[in-house]
């Protein structure tokens, strides 16, 4: 079966959605493991994935819109953090 043009361009935008979601969630999970480590980043990755899954729709192309689902997924981690006592928050002071 021959693929068209509209089919070609369309798996060619959400290979590319993929990419620039995989990097963004990467990148804020390497952030939060390096800063509170594995445990917290294992509650950020659920988060984001969370806050994904509450858009509306596919982001169209912009590293914004998925800067944006990071955003949100950080101020869940800031509100986790800010009932935590402080040496647990430390990464220092857990190790």
């Amino acid at each position: 079966m021959k693929s068209t043009h509209r089919e070609t361009t369309t798996n060619s935008i959400y290979e590319e959605q993929t990419y620039l979601a995989e990097r963004e969630l990467s990148s804020f999970i390497a952030a939060v493991t390096a800063l509170y480590g594995p445990e917290e980043a294992r509650l950020s990755e659920k988060d984001w994935l969370e806050e994904f899954e509450l858009m509306d729709s596919l982001p169209l192309s912009t590293n914004l819109q998925w800067r944006a689902v990071t955003m949100a997924a950080s101020v869940r981690l800031a509100g986790r953090l800010s009932i935590m006592p402080d040496d647990a928050r430390d990464p220092v002071a857990s190790r």
